[in-house]
């Protein structure tokens, strides 16, 4: 039981604020930022694949006329995320976004698996661009680079591109020499580029409007031409179901990514605990309108199973002969994406550099350069690994993989969320070293029998104890454990609810006794007392519904993720649990900081009595 106290004591250390251990003369970032500009920040970083790219590609692939409403789901999703977010940020002020926010405020290894995730969120989203980049490049030539790649140097392999788009890799590789040789986006010529990016939205969905036709959201599946029949669906507005809409929802998930970017921006925002999450809300509702005009513009103007997976845009606006707008779209786009992948990849060192520097991962990725000021190396091995995937994965494959790692990222985010609002206040606990040790002892034991026998209780506390944080994370332990099971089931049997048998109605009933299980457990946790949050300037509202449910369907979306995507972040998450238990456990800078102060607090401690020693 030692050995598991001191397991649990090390994963969970809580990261001392960066005021308690940095000189206070020590120059600082400068808070220039405003609302408008960390609105117009989030916005040019998200707006890019997601508005360019992959409404054709859902509405082929996966979703029909659909796309429409998987961008929706995607929005509501995103927006729970956000408001858990938008919390953290309110809670820590600080650079570094959420792997930060839960490394001071809930423990070491979820903050670990945080940044791990968004270091993967990053550079998929940097890859994913690329890609973006040159099947629009391509689409102007009228696609000669990828017959001539797919000629010369095919790849045959079902998990990977046709061919190895090295335009992609040459892309990324010039961005990173730009960011590693010290480039900074101001905040005004992000404004431009965003504003062009925007005013390139409205163009497409005013044309798209004037070509549109209604009829192309209600094909008939007799009118399909043969060429298109076996991969159309069964035609309509959602030719492949709800399954390929819930699966579309999840791989446009990805699009709304980008607000996560407004976090790392959190000393350099004027009142940062106010206007970031603001600014979170409002790109998020910029974004969704965007993303909703150009998938609905798109699919009306042409039949979805003829898009272009690629360049959706021009192809569409080319067959409906408006070539003016074509290429008005096409620079348009390519100015966006450079802004998008730059908005992307500059977070990318960030994360790199706050990680090696708490030392969960190695130390020379925190190394700046005397000459450009930068982290010259994260940099360009965050740029060389987002190059190779450019080159070697298809967008969708980037995309799902994007989608996985960011959702994995916002469900950790919403429970710690649950889990900081139902902890004891500080202010309320004297030796809070003392209650970790004391975890697993008799004291804490004794409340697992009387705290099931009073979990219903109408007498409520008015603040948190020890009783009430151990039912509350009890509580949040079974509804994880449930929604995984729950989402499992609905995924898995699908094609049974459909069926009238045994084996149907056995399946409804246990999937209604989990949505009961799920109702009960958040019941029971919005019966315990929260933590004083009346000093932060933005809550979360609804908790602990709000949390729980962007866990659920978090779990959902990513559950809709096919076989070959679980096996790539399993892949990536295997690699990143042996870098920190085999580094970044040991050389961990709050472990060594803890380790140090165990030993003077040992020292100080007054000799044993001399009759100890008879």
């Amino acid at each position: 039981m030692t050995f598991m106290r001191g397991v649990i004591g090390t994963l969970t250390r809580i990261k001392v604020s960066d005021e308690d251990i940095v000189d206070s003369d020590a120059p600082k970032l400068a808070r220039v930022l405003d609302l408008f500009d960390l609105t117009l920040l989030g916005v040019g970083t998200t707006l890019g694949v997601g508005t360019y790219v992959l409404p054709g590609a859902v509405a082929k692939n996966t979703a029909g006329p659909a796309v429409t409403v998987c961008f929706a789901i995607a929005a509501v999703v995103s927006i729970l995320a956000a408001l858990c977010y938008a919390e953290f940020a309110a809670r820590v002020p600080k650079a570094g976004s959420a792997y930060v926010y839960c490394y001071v405020t809930v423990g070491e290894f979820c903050a670990f698996i945080i940044g791990w995730n968004l270091l993967l969120e990053f550079v998929i989203g940097t890859a994913s661009v690329a890609k973006a980049f040159t099947g629009y490049v391509d689409a102007l030539f009228g696609g000669g680079y990828a017959s001539m790649m797919q000629s010369v140097m095919p790849m045959h392999v079902s998990f990977l591109a046709q061919y190895p788009d090295l335009m992609a890799l040459c892309v990324v590789l010039l961005f990173s020499l730009l960011l590693a040789w010290g480039v900074k986006e101001s905040t005004f010529i992000n404004n431009i580029f965003t504003t062009v990016n925007l005013v390139t939205v409205v163009i497409v969905i005013f044309a798209g409007i004037y070509v549109s036709k209604m009829s192309n959201w209600f094909i008939d599946p007799a009118m399909i031409p043969p060429e298109h029949k076996a991969a159309a669906g069964k035609g309509g507005f959602m030719p492949y179901g709800w399954s390929g809409v819930l699966a579309g929802a999840a791989t446009c998930f990805y699009s709304f990514g980008g607000f996560d970017s407004i976090c790392t921006t959190g000393e350099e925002a004027k009142n940062p605990q106010r206007t970031i999450p603001l600014a979170i809300v409002m790109t998020l509702a910029i974004v969704f309108v965007a993303y909703f005009g150009v998938s609905s513009v798109i699919t009306m103007a042409w039949p979805y199973y003829d898009q272009h997976i690629d360049a959706p845009f021009p192809y569409v606006f080319d067959k409906t002969g408006l070539h003016a707008i074509k290429w008005i779209v096409t620079v348009g786009a390519l100015f966006a994406l450079c802004t998008s992948m730059l908005g992307v990849a500059f977070p990318l060192p960030r994360i790199l550099y706050a990680m090696s520097s708490d030392g969960l991962i190695y130390k020379f990725f925190s190394r700046i350069n005397a000459y450009t000021q930068t982290p010259v190396l994260a940099t360009l091995i965050s740029g060389l690994l987002a190059g190779i995937m450019a080159a070697m994965f298809d967008l969708t494959q980037l995309i799902d993989m994007m989608s996985i790692g960011t959702l994995m990222a916002y469900s950790i985010v919403a429970l710690c969320v649950i889990l900081l609002r139902y902890k004891e206040d500080e202010s309320s606990v004297e030796d809070v070293s003392k209650k970790q040790n004391d975890f697993g002892s008799n004291k804490t034991e004794q409340y697992t029998f009387s705290s099931v026998l009073s979990i219903l209780s109408t007498e409520k506390e008015s603040s948190p104890t020890a009783r009430t944080v151990f039912i509350a994370r009890i509580s949040t332990t079974i509804f994880c454990a449930v929604t995984i099971i729950q989402t499992l089931i609905l995924v898995l049997s699908e094609s049974i609810f459909s069926a009238e048998s045994f084996w149907s109605v056995l399946s409804t009933l246990v999937v209604l006794a989990n949505f009961v299980i799920l109702g009960a457990t958040m019941y029971v946790i919005s019966l315990q007392p929260q933590s004083d949050t009346t000093y932060l300037k933005f809550r979360v509202p609804g908790v602990p519904v709000v949390p729980c449910c962007c866990i659920f369907m978090n779990t959902y979306l990513m559950a809709q993720l096919d076989f070959h995507t679980w096996v790539r972040f399993a892949v990536w998450l295997a690699v990143g649990f042996v870098i920190y238990f085999t580094y970044g456990i040991q050389h961990s800078v709050q472990g060594i900081l803890d380790r140090q102060q165990a030993k003077q607090e040992l020292k100080s401690q007054p000799p044993p009595p001399a009759q100890m020693y008879k």
